[in-house]
């Protein structure tokens, strides 16, 4: 008896008399009760219908009994009998009974404890819509606090995550992650990679990155081909510290880059212009003996030929020959284009010739190539018979072609052909782009046709193309040289207006303001210069020489201007221009300071 008293003298002491509740004993035998009537009525169901078996307790039933229910199950019910009366219970019109998250996830661990993982599925993820964004701990802590001891964990908690994942909720997907290893809980792989795909798709790459180190921590296998993926977004996103961040790690995780991966993080650095860390690339393969392949040259040759670096584009080219690797048509090409655009068509020409000669197919880039060297040449009838030999193959003339074409031929002062060439760019239902226009454009301004240049110009409108401001100040220039100042004028404020809050560019002041000096305007001229000034736009050395030569010769005063111009014959700032202003309305020709 002195036993039992202490042991009762002991509870007493831990737990106050206070929360000694015989209400509550009563209410847990209640509920035992009420999940015994629920489990027969259930048992009985369909031989007696389960409104008029419940008619009585459905009023007060809540969802913690429900829960009970499910974890107990005294009546042993099937898993298929114990969850349609659950979805039973909150159908339309049987009751006003809800069930709380704590139901739910009582639940969905039944589910996947009995391999009912579809029903399961379902039910997380109406779950989760109902609780939204950001609900990821609460969620979380309520599966934990329900799972008892049932064997759901694997498929309970990674159904939660990809519950989230699959109504875009990335964030919490990734903290159901987080809590699951916090956890000490079992994921399997698949999900995981599920999650990367997505990630991959619809996030940043950075978060990406971030969770495929988390879950390699976690034990997730590592794999080259990945590394290799995330590498190449990376270097298309053009985040080069995180694709080195990247290639470093494989390493780390126990892999060995391949030629894919060097290739890989190499043409990030050839894009970016970054050549030396490039070669550098190219020696650590060949010391970790990796063997470079034709891409790895391609990269690097295209990445030479971009600053014009032909010389040791070739001597690559030869290198690559010499250990025995083919090149392929974008070696050819990419070497025959750089070629083409310093202006050694010969030497591009012969790439071809060596092209042809290995059995490689020149493709349209191959050939807009060509023919822009020869435009540039201002050989138009060699230009115009690569056109008609890629035409015999097969290749149909793109946008490219045809504004090469018509911008040689503007160059050329051909304009007819020009013009020809348009229509049949029109024919072939390729829509004339900006620098089409701006081609023409240029090319009727040589010709000293302004109006039809500012026709080119509404066009380009029309079509919903903004021109930019060289196309303005071409046709400003052209306006300017006949004189007609106040058209050129007119055309700057429609260039102010329609500029979307962008002040146009200095060489368009420039233009308008050699109109006026040439024809005297110095009013105008000195209003503009002060409007130049007050939108911010900087003078340039071409601004004050252009205005001190008005000036000059307006007050027949060349000498004092010649006095103020540096070694290089500029005035370089406004003072110098003010002051120099000031001596020549003196009259004087002494050097101010």
């Amino acid at each position: 008896m002195a036993s039992s008293r202490r042991i009762f003298s002991n509870s007493a002491a831990r737990k106050p008399w206070k929360t000694l509740s015989f209400s509550g004993i009563d209410s847990q035998f209640e509920d035992l009760s009420v999940v015994n009537t629920l489990s027969e009525a259930i048992r009985n169901h369909p031989v007696k219908p389960l409104q008029s078996s419940l008619k009585n307790l459905l009023p007060s039933l809540t969802p913690r009994i429900v829960s009970r229910l499910i974890a107990l199950n005294p009546a042993s019910l099937s898993p298929h009998r114990l969850f349609s009366f659950f979805q039973w219970l909150s159908s339309p019109g049987r009751c006003n009974f809800r069930h709380t998250v704590q139901s739910y996830c009582t639940m969905i661990h039944f589910l996947c404890t009995h391999g009912m993982t579809v029903e399961a599925k379902n039910l997380l993820e109406i779950l989760v819509s109902r609780k939204g964004k950001n609900s990821a701990p609460d969620v979380f802590e309520a599966m934990m606090r329900t799972r008892g001891k049932q064997k759901s964990d694997i498929f309970a908690f990674s159904g939660l995550m990809m519950a989230y994942l699959e109504l875009g909720f990335i964030d919490d997907a990734i903290q159901c992650f987080r809590l699951t290893r916090k956890n000490r809980l079992r994921l399997p792989f698949d999900c995981c990679k599920k999650m990367l795909d997505r990630l991959m798709l619809f996030s940043s790459l950075s978060l990406t990155w971030e969770f495929y180190e988390e879950i390699l921590d976690s034990g997730y296998p590592p794999s080259l081909y990945f590394f290799n993926i995330l590498m190449h977004k990376f270097c298309k996103s053009e985040n080069i510290h995180l694709a080195q961040s990247v290639f470093d790690a494989i390493r780390k995780w126990g892999l060995t880059p391949s030629v894919v991966s060097f290739n890989t993080l190499m043409n990030g650095f050839v894009k970016l212009g970054d050549l030396k860390e490039a070669f550098r690339l190219k020696s650590t393969m060949e010391k970790t003996e990796t063997q470079p392949d034709v891409y790895t040259y391609s990269a690097l040759i295209n990445g030479l030929c971009k600053e014009e670096m032909m010389d040791n584009a070739s001597e690559l080219f030869a290198e690559m020959v010499d250990r025995g690797l083919v090149p392929s048509d974008v070696t050819f090409t990419t070497l025959i284009d750089g070629y083409c655009k310093i202006g050694k068509l010969e030497m591009g020409m012969e790439m071809y010739r060596q092209m042809l000669s290995q059995g490689l197919v020149p493709d349209l880039i191959t050939y807009n190539a060509l023919i822009n060297g020869f435009c540039k040449k201002g050989d138009l009838k060699a230009a115009h018979d690569l056109v008609s030999e890629m035409s015999v193959k097969g290749l149909k003339p793109d946008k490219i072609t045809f504004t090469t074409l018509i911008d040689g031929c503007c160059r050329e002062g051909d304009l007819d052909s020009a013009f020809d060439l348009r229509l049949k760019m029109i024919s072939a239902g390729i829509p004339l782009d900006g620098v089409t226009h701006t081609a023409l454009i240029s090319g009727l301004c040589q010709q000293g046709k302004p109006s039809d240049a500012e026709k080119t110009l509404r066009q380009m409108l029309s079509s919903g193309l903004k021109p930019d401001d060289a196309a303005y100040a071409m046709i400003m220039d052209g306006f300017c040289k006949q004189g007609d100042t106040k058209r050129a004028s007119d055309l700057l404020r429609e260039l102010q207006k329609d500029g979307g809050g962008r002040i146009p560019s200095l060489v368009a002041y420039n233009v308008l303001l050699n109109g006026y000096c040439r024809r005297g305007q110095m009013r105008n001229a000195d209003m503009l210069l002060d409007a130049m000034l007050n939108l911010g736009i900087v003078p340039d050395d071409v601004t004050y020489n252009t205005m001190l030569e008005g000036h000059s010769r307006r007050n027949g005063n060349g000498e004092a201007a010649s006095v103020f111009r540096n070694a290089k014959g500029v005035v370089l700032d406004h003072a110098s221009y003010t002051a120099l202003l000031n001596s020549m309305a003196k009259g004087g020709s002494k050097t101010p300071r």
